[in-house]
C-alpha cells in the first residue's frame, strides 16, 4: 500500500487520488449508517470490502482494519499503522470516538471523515488548503476534541507544506488566548496589503487569501460561531457533523407508564385511609430468624 516510491501525480490535497477519496467517503458514510442500525461492525466491514472499488487500495485497508478489529476491538490502532493511507487527523478523530472516557460519538466521527474525503474529491469546485484547515479546525472546536493533539494531527497531514506545519504547531499555544479572527486576519493577504513593503518582507507569504482576511476582519470581537458560519458560506467547505439531540417523543410512553404507576399507588393509599387508616405494618421489614442471626 505504500506509494512513497511513486511520483505524486495528484495535488497536495489529494495525494491518494480522487478515486481513493470517493471510495473513502462511501466507506465512512456507509459504516456510520449501518452501525446506527446496530449492524455488527465486522459484518459491515466484510460487506464494504466487497463493495469497495477493486482498483483502489481501500479493500486492502479494510482487510487490515477487519483483522485489527478482531484482535483489539478498535479501528484507530489499525489506522495509525497505515499512515501512508489514513492521515493522522483521521486516526485522531476515530481514536477520540473510541475513547471510553470521552463523549464523542463514533458515528459522528465517521461522518466527519466522510465529509472531509468528499471535500478532497470534489470536482465541481476545487478544494483549497484554507478550506481544509477550517473544516478540520472547526471539527475540533465543535466536538471539543482538544486543540493540542488535534492540531498536531492536522499539521501531520501531507496537504500542508512546512510553513503551514510550523504555523499549525505554534497555533496550539495561541488557541484560547488570542481571538481566532485576529489570527486569521494577521496571516491574510488582506492584512499584508495594508503594510509597508518592509513590513511585508518581514511577514513573509500570507497563509490566507484576501477574502479570508476580510471575513476575519468583519468578525473580530464577535462570537467565533459567526466567523465559522461566514467562512463556511464563502469558502464552501462541508458543514460539520454534530450529534443530534434525542427525540423527546421516544421517552413519552415510559414516562406515562411511570406516572400511572405512581398514581395507582397514591389511589391505593387514599382508599386505605378512607377505610380506616393506612396499615403501616405492611411497610415493616420482617426481622431475620435466629438461625440467620447466628450465621451473620
Amino acid at each position: 500500500m505504500d506509494n512513497s516510491s511513486n511520483p505524486d501525480p495528484f495535488g497536495p490535497l489529494t495525494p491518494l487520488g480522487t478515486e481513493e477519496y470517493i471510495e473513502q467517503a462511501h466507506f465512512f458514510t456507509t459504516l456510520a449508517t449501518r452501525m446506527s442500525e446496530n449492524v455488527p461492525a465486522q459484518e459491515v466491514l466484510a460487506s464494504l470490502r466487497e463493495e469497495a472499488l477493486a482498483t483502489t487500495r481501500l479493500p486492502m485497508a479494510i482487510d487490515f482494519l477487519l483483522a485489527e478489529l478482531r484482535h483489539a476491538g478498535m479501528f484507530h490502532s489499525a489506522m495509525r499503522k497505515l499512515p501512508h493511507y489514513f492521515t493522522a487527523f483521521q486516526s485522531f478523530v476515530i481514536g477520540e470516538a473510541e475513547d471510553e472516557r470521552g463523549k464523542f460519538d463514533l458515528r459522528v466521527g465517521l461522518l466527519v471523515l466522510a465529509r472531509e474525503a468528499e471535500y478532497r474529491a470534489r470536482q465541481d469546485r476545487q478544494p483549497t488548503r484554507q478550506g481544509l484547515f477550517f473544516y478540520q479546525f472547526e471539527s475540533l472546536c465543535r466536538n471539543r476534541l482538544g486543540y493540542d493533539r488535534g492540531l498536531a494531527a492536522v499539521a501531520d497531514d501531507a496537504a500542508y507544506d512546512e510553513r503551514w506545519k510550523t504555523w499549525l504547531l505554534n497555533l496550539r499555544r495561541q488557541v484560547g488566548m488570542v481571538d481566532m479572527a485576529d489570527v486569521i486576519y494577521v496571516h491574510s493577504e488582506h492584512y499584508h496589503r495594508r503594510q509597508s513593503p518592509e513590513e511585508r518582507e518581514k511577514l513573509g507569504e500570507p497563509l490566507f487569501g484576501d477574502r479570508e482576511g476580510r471575513i476575519a476582519l468583519a468578525n473580530r470581537k464577535k462570537d467565533p460561531l459567526f466567523l465559522f458560519a461566514s467562512l463556511h458560506r464563502q469558502l464552501g467547505y462541508p458543514e460539520i457533523p454534530r450529534t443530534k439531540p434525542g427525540d423527546p417523543s421516544e421517552n413519552v410512553l415510559p414516562q406515562v407508564a411511570r406516572r400511572l404507576e405512581q398514581l395507582e399507588k397514591r389511589i391505593m393509599l387514599l382508599e386505605e385511609e378512607q377505610r380506616g387508616g393506612i396499615d403501616l405494618t405492611k411497610l415493616y421489614a420482617k426481622p431475620p430468624s435466629p438461625t440467620k442471626l447466628e450465621e451473620m
